[in-house]
């Protein structure tokens, strides 16, 4: 049903952002990582080559059109093209994508929920970046819920024309420096999914301010930051999508179908960085070792290798077979969580398996030693856009739907 070979146009995308990578990217890696921020310059820059990459300068090409009508004889590519993209750029360092200027992950929700007055208002910004580079984010996670999303506890009151919000959200893509951040908070928790609202709320809003910017063990190029909302009031067309798109679940759990887009480009991202750990083992047996000599120490390297190499292409077709459902239209919860859960603990296992190839040289941080930083950078794609725990009891969850109870 689905094709699982590049077209002409996504490999050419992948073999120039694979020569930026490599060229560019790679060599700054290490010093973005210890100064703990990209330079805002090479931002600007970047930022306009992936345009000329994606054929377009308008960022409102990409997201401020809501969901099409899909003309059934044409099947889109934008998904698995994405993924490509995503997996060369983690590859390259998976903080600089993280990192980009633009709306983010708080793109799909005012995409697929918002209002074409919302669209307008909260993409318009993203037009023009040549002087000042500008964020979005997606405000979810809170201390006491990540992939529990219905445990989240960040309240919402109406109030006349407004509303007001009270809570804190933690771990935040790019939140610290977000034009706008999505925030979903709830009107009573014990409603659940039902009691869920979405708005957007601009930096500079009274009650809202930003808390402590994260120390992470990986990523640490990009910023991770805590939001707090005190007594924080939003104007009543901030609710992302209005009210009456709250009548029931519906509303909520469009704007929440942005994890059957993004899981499955994180996964791309984890398999990026896992195929770089692959690639640096390898180039450091070659060096090292010659496996043609019939030692048993060098076939079980060989045989990990292998192992190695296996496991990310089986991590690989799944983020395609996710994607490619996406393109066509197709539902696919059950692929989107399956795809992260796999990739994350397999590029995990081969980020451990590259470093106990390598020895003592796999922990090195030394200039030129790329392998610790990826073994640290791996470790969140198993946890962020929700656990790894949690996706195989979603696909469990799909599964058995159908099934009679014995």
């Amino acid at each position: 049903m689905y094709e699982f070979e590049l077209t002409t146009q996504q490999q050419l995308l992948k073999e120039a952002i694979h020569s930026l990578g490599q060229s560019v990217i790679r060599p700054q890696s290490l010093g973005w990582d210890r100064a703990k921020d990209i330079d805002q310059g090479f931002l600007r820059n970047f930022y306009t080559m992936s345009s000329a990459l994606r054929g377009s300068d308008n960022p409102l090409e990409d997201f401020n059109e809501g969901p099409k009508v899909r003309d059934p004889k044409r099947i889109s590519n934008t998904n698995r093209t994405a993924a490509v993209g995503a997996e060369e750029m983690a590859w390259a360092d998976a903080a600089i994508m993280l990192s980009l200027p633009g709306p983010g992950l708080g793109a799909p929700p005012i995409r697929n929920s918002g209002t074409p007055e919302q669209k307008e208002r909260y993409f318009s910004i993203f037009r023009d970046m040549s002087e000042q580079l500008r964020w979005g984010a997606y405000g979810l996670t809170e201390p006491g819920a990540g992939s529990d999303v219905a445990g989240i506890r960040t309240s919402c009151v109406r109030d006349g024309t407004h509303w007001v919000l009270n809570g804190r959200k933690c771990f935040i893509t790019n939140g610290g420096r977000a034009s706008w951040v999505v925030i979903f908070a709830t009107v009573d928790p014990s409603l659940g999914r039902a009691g869920h609202r979405a708005f957007v709320v601009e930096r500079g809003t009274p009650g809202f301010s930003v808390g402590k910017i994260e120390d992470k063990m990986g990523l640490c190029a990009n910023e991770t930051a805590e939001l707090v909302l005190e007594d924080c009031r939003v104007p009543a067309d901030a609710l992302l999508g209005g009210e009456s798109a709250y009548q029931s679940k519906e509303g909520f759990m469009t704007a929440m179908k942005t994890f059957d887009n993004t899981r499955p480009l994180v996964a791309a991202m984890a398999c990026g960085i896992g195929r770089a750990a692959y690639e640096y083992a390898t180039e450091f047996v070659k060096e090292h070792y010659l496996l043609g000599r019939p030692l048993p120490r060098y076939a079980a390297i060989a045989e990990r290798l292998a192992r190695m190499a296996r496991r990310l292409e089986g991590a690989r077709l799944s983020v395609w077979k996710a994607v490619s459902m996406a393109d066509h239209g197709v539902p696919n919860a059950r692929e989107a969580s399956a795809s992260k859960a796999l990739a994350g603990q397999v590029a995990t296992q081969v980020c451990i398996d590259a470093i106990e190839i390598c020895g003592a040289h796999g922990t090195l941080r030394e200039d030129h030693a790329l392998l610790e930083k990826w073994f640290r950078d791996i470790k969140v794609y198993d946890i962020f856009e929700g656990t790894g725990q949690v996706q195989r009891i979603v696909v469990s969850r799909r599964l058995m739907e159908g099934l009679e109870r014995f």
